[in-house]
């Protein structure tokens, strides 16, 4: 495959300056500055391995493929609060006094541009630091240029735009979603279907620019949006990153399918006090969440497949918010499985986390991954890339792929793939070499 070269300044174009945004800006910085080493981050400290086993070939992940440098990396954003990033992430609480100072230069610099806000969309936030204009369809226009303008001022070669908003109310897709046509009448309509997040993602693939959604929101996931980045040839992926509990669903559900343990009931309910919390405490806005955080036992455990083991599985899910844990956010499970002759058993999980630092090197495997796919010419959906996500997008007509490892191996293979690297299937031994 052929891949155009690594050269120039890529354009990291967000949506959201909060508690996500500002922890990936201050831990780039960090390693950068020598203060970190990406923990957390395939892209930073993951390596791959390629060949036999016996060939003791595994190179990190960045010296594999052609990544950007992070040195290139010229972060702009968007946001209804004018703080730059250092007030943003002081307001966040995420990082120590330490490592807040320590970033504060790179932080100061990034002042977000006014965001396009839609407040029936988002209802427990109120910024006045937003666009205006006559339709939808102008302030679409407006982040076009301003895209344009922020690519001129920083000597930008090419961008990426991801979400990192707050999740926005659950809608489901309607005719002015159908196609492009119908989509940009919409805009200069005024369609109340057509969510600010998806203002954004028109804009930037208008402007030639990959859209990666890192909320559940209903976005990029629509045949407008399929239809125009196949025109623009720009890859597309999403949605909502996978951190806290959905992460450890992805992890103990398929060992338990593995071993054929049947499940009765999970119950899953999150404390977290930050913005994103605030967000969910709104019933419209949480439903977008649950869904997205739902689905994945379904396309797990395949019920219709292993009726016996899953059919009558009872699947709970809850978000609190409380403003005390602000970003510490603890994610507690109960699962009550049964085994051998149908004996009951329970585990129970306790995940205290910390949601922005689980999420930002997720985003930041995102962006160069997904730049990386746009340089390799790898246009629509880039399901290879459902590793990182809660709901991960697909092809139409095909169900998600929702466990860890399996996703892991698609993404690792996809890397092979791309470097014309043979396919790692586990049955290169020796015995399969000599007697297939």
């Amino acid at each position: 495959m052929k891949i155009r070269e690594n050269s120039g300044k890529l354009g990291v174009l967000i949506p959201g300056l909060g508690a996500v945004t500002t922890t990936l800006i201050a831990g780039v910085d960090a390693i950068l500055k020598g203060r970190s080493s990406g923990l957390g981050s395939l892209t930073q400290m993951g390596r791959i391995r390629l060949g036999k086993r016996t060939e003791n070939r595994n190179p990190l992940v960045k010296e594999f493929v052609p990544l950007a440098e992070l040195s290139d990396l010229v972060f702009g954003t968007w946001d209804l609060f004018e703080d730059n990033a250092y007030v943003a992430a002081k307001k966040a609480g995420v990082l120590s006094d330490k490592d807040l100072e320590a970033a504060r230069p790179a932080l100061e610099k990034i002042k977000p541009m006014p965001a396009v806000f839609d407040k029936n969309y988002v209802k427990k936030l109120d910024g006045d630091y937003i666009k205006r204009g006559e339709n939808k369809y102008d302030l679409a226009l407006q982040l076009i240029e301003e895209i344009h303008r922020f690519s001129k001022e920083n000597l930008i070669a090419r961008n990426v735009m991801i979400w990192i908003a707050s999740t926005e109310i659950y809608i489901e897709a309607s005719d002015v979603h159908k196609s492009l046509e119908k989509f940009e009448a919409g805009l200069k309509s005024n369609n109340p279907n057509i969510a600010p997040s998806m203002i954004y993602a028109y804009a930037a693939l208008k402007s030639g620019i990959p859209f990666i959604n890192g909320a559940p929101n209903l976005t990029v996931d629509i045949p407008a949006m399929r239809e125009l980045a196949d025109l623009m040839n720009m890859p597309v992926c999403g949605k909502d990153f996978k951190t806290g509990q959905t992460l450890m669903k992805t992890i103990i559900a398929p060992g338990l399918k593995a071993r054929m343990l049947g499940v009765q009931g999970w119950f899953s309910t999150n404390i977290l006090g930050n913005r994103d919390g605030e967000v969910l405490d709104d019933p419209d806005s949480f439903k977008t969440k649950e869904l997205s955080k739902k689905g994945s036992l379904d396309f797990i455990f395949q019920p219709d497949v292993y009726p016996e083991l899953y059919k009558d599985l009872y699947h709970k899910v809850r978000i609190n918010y409380y403003p005390p844990r602000g970003d510490a956010k603890e994610g507690w499970d109960n699962i009550d499985i049964f085994g051998w002759m149908g004996y009951p058993m329970q585990i129970k999980v306790d995940f205290l986390c910390r949601d922005s630092i689980l999420a930002a090197p997720v985003a930041l495997d995102l962006i160069l991954f997904t730049d990386l796919a746009q340089r390799a010419g790898m246009k629509g959906i880039q399901e290879w890339l459902s590793f990182y996500f809660k709901s991960p997008m697909t092809a139409p007509g095909l169900y998600p792929e929702h466990d860890l490892f399996i996703q892991q191996t698609k993404l690792k293979n996809t890397l092979r793939w791309m470097m014309d690297e043979e396919l790692i299937t586990h049955l290169g031994t020796d015995y399969y070499d000599d007697y297939q």
